[in-house]
Order: structure tokens, then sequence, then C-alpha cells
């Protein structure tokens, strides 16, 4: 286990940075968090931080975001929230993201936990006050 504190989310890239250095090669990435404690704003600036230069928004209603770095490798961006059922993550195709040994980013990952894989990173992001937060590293 690994944590960040932010005081002031003008530091967000700092850590930021330190958590890409904790996440190292893994690619399936899962953020946990409650409604607005910044897992989409963390997920941009990682985005910013590999070199995607497409405009990087919540995938809240399409589940999932394609980007594209400079180097051209793909980045997945997916958010659950909005599932109700694990078959619409099958729906959807996840074994083709998951596995194809592109970065994956996760949103609401609480709704398919039993279909991430054994390596998934798991990132929890907790508000401790209106602009600070701790990032843990859980796995």
């Amino acid at each position: 286990m690994f944590s960040i504190e932010i005081s002031d989310l003008t530091k967000i890239s700092d850590a930021v940075r330190i958590l890409l250095n904790e996440i190292g090669s893994r690619r399936i990435v899962a953020f946990y968090g409650k409604m607005g404690a910044g897992k989409t704003t963390v997920i941009k600036e990682i985005c910013r931080q590999i070199g995607v230069a497409d405009v990087v928004s919540s995938p809240t209603f399409a589940l999932v975001n394609e980007y594209r770095c400079i180097n051209g490798k793909p980045v997945f961006h997916f958010d659950f929230y909005r599932i109700n059922k694990i078959d619409e993550a099958y729906d959807l195709g996840y074994e083709e993201y998951f596995y194809d040994n592109s970065l994956c980013l996760i949103e609401w990952p609480e709704k398919i936990e039993q279909i991430l894989p054994d390596d998934a990173v798991a990132v929890n992001i907790e508000v401790t006050g209106s602009d600070s937060r701790i990032i843990t590293v859980l796995t």
C-alpha cells in the first residue's frame, strides 16, 4: 500500500507523476472513490503526462473512450457507473480492451470487480477536504 497526500488540487500534477511511477508497467488501473472524489481529474492528468493529445472526458454514457498517445498507443478510459448488470461489460467486449496490453483506466470498477484481471492496480481517492485528497495505491 502506498499513499499520496494532496493538500491542494493545484498539486495534482506532482501526485500523478508519483502515482505513475508507482503503477509502473501495469496496464489495468481501477479508480475507486465517491462521486466527485476526482477520479476523472486524475485520469485527465495521467493522460496529459503520458502524451495523450485528445480531449479527455468521462465516458459516462459511452462506457469507454479511446485516446491516442503521441506515440500512437491507445489508452482506454472506462466509466462503469451507469451499468446495472455485469452482462453490459461482456456486451462491450471488455476482454478485447483488458487483454491487449493497452493502458485501461477504469472508473467505478466496483461494478465489474468479478471480471477485473488479477494484476489490476486498485487506486482509491479519498476526499479529506474541499481541495485535499489522499490517493492510495492498494495493490
